[in-house]
This record gives C-alpha cells, structure tokens and sequence, in this order.
C-alpha cells in the first residue's frame, strides 16, 4: 500500500491523497487550495495522477478546502463513485455549484483585468453546471456501516464531529496475504461544537494521517467564549455600531445562530439579562444564500445532532430559530443591510474574507470605530481576515485602500477543528495504536509543536508529511518517491514585489506601533499583545533569514 500526498501538507488547504492499494488507486478528498495567490493558482496545475485512471473516491466533508477539486476532476475524465455521508453530499450539491458560480464570477473579472494587460484569458477553473453534472457520482452512505469497495478493500464512516457529515474514514486493505488498517482523520471536530457530536473515537489503526490545524494550542472553554460573544455583541450595540461575522456558510453559521438561541439558559443576573436583552433585541442577519439553504439542509439531518440538541428538538425547541432572525437571499436585500444604521449583527460568508458578500460589508464597516468584526473561524495565512485578524492598520477590499477602524475579535473557542489537547486525545483513544503517524492540514509551527507532544509523550514516530511524497506502508515505512513541484512561472517576481511592499509596511508599522505606544489610553494587555506579535514577526524574518 502507498500513499501520496498531493495537498494539505504544510498548509491547511487543498487536502488531497492518491492511495495504490490491492491493484486499485483512490483519492481521499479533492480540495481547493485557497489563501495567496500562488496557492489558488495550484488549482489550475494538472493533477499529479491521471483522473481516468482513479478507481473511486473517498470524501470526508463537504468543505472546499477538501471538496472544491471534485468538479475539475469531474471535467477531466473522472466517472467513478464518490462516496461520503449523506449529509455531505447533500451540502455538496449545494456547495460545488456555488463555486463554480463564484469561479466563474472572479474568472470574468480577472479575464478584463488579463486583457487591459494584453494577456489572454483563461477559462474558469469550473463553471456551476460543471459542477452540478457531478454530483451524479456522489454515492450516499452511512455512519458506522463496513462498505465492501472490491473484496480486497472495506471502509467505513465515522462522524468526526466537525461539520454535518464530516467523517473519519477507517480503511481496511488485503493485500499479499495481510490485512493493514489505515485511518484518515479528515478534519476532527472540537468537542465544545455546538449542535454536534463529539468525534468518534477509533480502537485501532496500523496507520493514521491525521489533520493538525491547531496542534500547537487550545481553545477557550465553552462557557468562556459565549460570554465573551455576549460582552463584545452587546458593547458594540450599546455603541449604536454594527456587529459583521465573518463566517463560513456552512457549519460556523449555524452553530452561531444555536449558541445565540441557547445563551439565555445560561445565568441569570441583572447585567447579564441586560446584555441578553441589548442582543434579543437587535436584528440579526444571515447573510449568505448558501448559509440558508445550508440550514435548511441542517434541519433535514438532525438525527446527526448531539442528544442535548435533539431533547430540545423533541420539547418543540427549534435550535435554529430565535426573535429578530432574518434571512436575506437577494443581492438587493444585502446592499440594504449597508444603508441601515440600525446597531444589528450580519453573519455573512466566507469565513476568510476571501469572496462573498462579507467583503462588501467589511468595506462599509471597517472603518467605523463603532462597529466590530468578531472572528469565529481559523483565519489562513494570506487571506483577508488573517490580515484584518493580526491587527493590518489598512486592507484593501475591491481594490480600495479601507482603514481598520473597528474593534477587531478573535473568539477561537468557535472552531470547528480539534484543539492539541483534542488532537492527543484522539491519539489516546487507540487501544491498539498506529505504528506510524502522518500530519496533514496544518501549518509548520503548529505541526512541529504537535510532532514533539506527540512523540514525547506517545512515543510514537510522526512524520510532517511533505507535497508529492510517496510513502510505501510496511513494517518500516519507506519515502519510495517525492514529486517536485512546479512552481508559477511569475513567482520569482512576486518574491521581489513583495519584499518592496514589506519594507514600506515595515515604515508604516513602526510609525503606527510608536504612535500606539505613546498613547496613555493603552492598556497593559494591549502592549503585551503587541509585545507578542512584534516577537512573532522576528522569528518569521528570521525563518525567512535562515531558510
């Protein structure tokens, strides 16, 4: 059996595994690269594998980031099965066709912007009816049900707690007289998630690829982080401001709109009914089309919720309905949601601020000082929140230079992803325990951090799994082969381009830090926070230094 690794690898984007095993060849999730432009520019590379060649696919979650490839296969070649969840492959045909609508939107205006340069234009990576034909490969199945691909190879779906019908995939090969198990994580939930269960727990696996997103830290503790969402929603109305959640359509949206639902079971004090109140009574705005159908797609599945939200269900206690909820599904309605000065909170997608509605409502807010932007989401490297989110003075949204003026926070105990104390956890769990482990999804301080705990306190051999190796599972694991790969032609001048845009910020930063520092406002945990991010840009120049 092999296993190469074709994305995710020192970076949480593009999740895409080819697997050879007992005369077949399958993938484990097509995802999209997203984030800086030369990752989304990955998205166009040829596949390191033939797509007519591939015997079947294996799907943990609905997510771009682990789905968005599938119609570029599709259109490639690729007519055998799918097979995930149910639940996935329901938000799938909601999912794939937005992204091919969204690729084909970004791809025309990228296209005038080629052709003012005298370049040519590209077709888009995919377009929506793309996207819908393939759906038609997508094979539904189960939770906790051995499914039988070809007699030599068995796999079954377990919920990993991470979204609706995310799963942890067991897969079972014979092969040469031997049976070898080997797990796929997919991305593991949080266990605080509201809605869902908590991921399945596994007994045993010969090998595990297992996602390491936050594998350097964790997350405030649920009771925490609802009163944290409570004490910044409701200053900010008390300010008359405007409250903008960037969030991801499917999965974040609807935990919110639940723990809203569910603060007011919480306490019972004077102030904290006052902030209740302040809440209850401001409109709160989903603003995202596939959010809605997402929901509707939520309440079609609940028998997947945890058995709290499903008692509540039972006592006519909708978790997803509360006073003051809104939906808006047309553009119109959206653009109307900037005219209101009416203090109120708009969910908006996507979680990164990458494309969606939420940039026009970034450019209307962010520079009002009265208004928040409540991240609730992992924000990756290169994106838009991940600027906003580490505290960029000005962004540009549409092209436009916007200053960020407005109360800028960062709830992380919202994630969707396992923090390190639930990534050992997992590792733990095994009765019989994996004699080799490889870490995907995750950037490279996280997976290093996660490699040592993991080895120090396991025992068990980690490796950081790198783009196009190819490991060949036996008793003693072996790098039989290591794809390089392409990188754009315009990168070296990107390199340059950026280097003369970081030395202006650089002046830029110490004129704002200098004028920060000297302002008798500041709080001892504000300079400590600056403190703290000033350190982490030193050891980023010095990475770059030393690399």
């Amino acid at each position: 059996m092999k296993i190469t690794f074709l994305g995710a690898t020192k970076t949480v984007t593009g999740s895409n595994s080819l697997v050879e095993a007992a005369g077949k060849k399958f993938l484990v999730d097509c995802g999209m690269w997203q984030g800086k432009e030369e990752l989304e520019e990955e998205n166009f590379q040829e596949f390191e594998f033939n797509p007519a060649e591939i015997d079947f696919m294996l799907l943990t979650h609905a997510h771009i980031d682990h789905s968005g490839r599938i119609p570029k296969l599709y259109k490639e070649g690729y007519r055998n099965k799918i097979y995930a969840h149910k639940a996935t492959c329901d938000l799938c045909a909601l999912m794939l066709p937005d992204s091919g609508h969204i690729q084909e939107m970004e791809n025309e205006w990228k296209n005038r912007k080629r052709l003012r340069k005298g370049e040519k234009e590209r077709e888009p990576l995919y377009t929506a009816e793309q996207a819908v034909r393939c759906l038609e490969i997508f094979e539904p199945v189960k939770y906790d049900e051995i499914i039988e691909i070809t007699p030599e190879i068995h796999v079954r779906f377990n919920d990993a707690g991470h979204m609706l019908g995310s799963s942890i995939i067991e897969i079972w090969v014979n092969e040469d007289g031997k049976q070898t198990k080997t797990v796929f994580t997919g991305d593991l939930g949080n266990n605080d998630i509201p809605l869902l269960s908590e991921p399945t727990m596994i007994e045993d696996a010969d090998y595990l690829v297992m996602e390491s997103t936050y594998g350097s830290r964790n997350h405030s503790k649920n009771e925490e982080k609802a009163e944290l969402f409570l004490d910044i929603v409701s200053e900010t109305l008390d300010n008359e401001g405007t409250v903008v959640i960037p969030s991801f359509a499917v999965g974040r949206t609807q935990e919110i709109l639940y723990e809203l639902n569910k603060l007011k079971e919480t306490k019972d004090d004077a102030e904290f009914l006052r902030k209740y109140k302040t809440l209850m009574k401001a409109p709160v705005y989903v603003d995202s089309p596939l959010a809605i159908s997402a929901t509707e797609v939520f309440r079609e599945n609940m028998d997947l919720f945890d058995e709290e939200t499903q008692d509540a269900m039972l006592k006519g206690d909708n978790p997803l309905e509360f006073p003051g909820l809104k939906f808006t599904r047309t553009a119109e309605e959206s653009k109307a949601l900037n005219e209101d000065s009416t203090p109120s909170i708009i969910i908006s997608a996507s979680g990164m601020c990458e494309v969606g509605r939420i940039k026009h409502h970034l450019k209307h807010n962010l520079w009002k000082s009265n208004s928040c932007i409540l991240f609730v989401g992992y924000q990756a490297p290169g994106t838009l929140g991940y600027s906003i989110v580490n505290g960029a003075k000005k962004v540009k949204v549409f092209g436009e230079e916007i200053a960020v003026n407005a109360r800028v926070e960062y709830l992380d105990g919202y994630s969707g992803h396992a923090d390190q104390d639930g990534l050992m956890n997992f590792i733990y769990s095994f009765i019989k325990k994996p004699k080799q482990i490889f870490l995907v999804h995750g950037e490279d301080d996280s997976q290093e951090v996660l490699k040592n705990k993991i080895e120090d306190e396991t025992h068990l051999p980690v490796i950081i799994a790198q783009f196009g190796e190819t490991y060949e599972l036996k008793d003693t694991i072996q790098l039989t082969n290591k794809i390089e790969r392409k990188l754009p032609s315009n990168l070296r001048n990107d390199v340059l381009k950026r280097l003369e845009k970081l030395k202006q910020e650089v002046l830029d930063m110490d004129v704002s830090v200098k004028e920060d520092i000297n302002s008798q406002e500041l709080k001892d945990e504000d300079i400590f926070r600056i403190n703290e991010k000033i350190k982490d840009l030193e050891k980023q120049i010095l990475d770059v230094i030393e690399g």
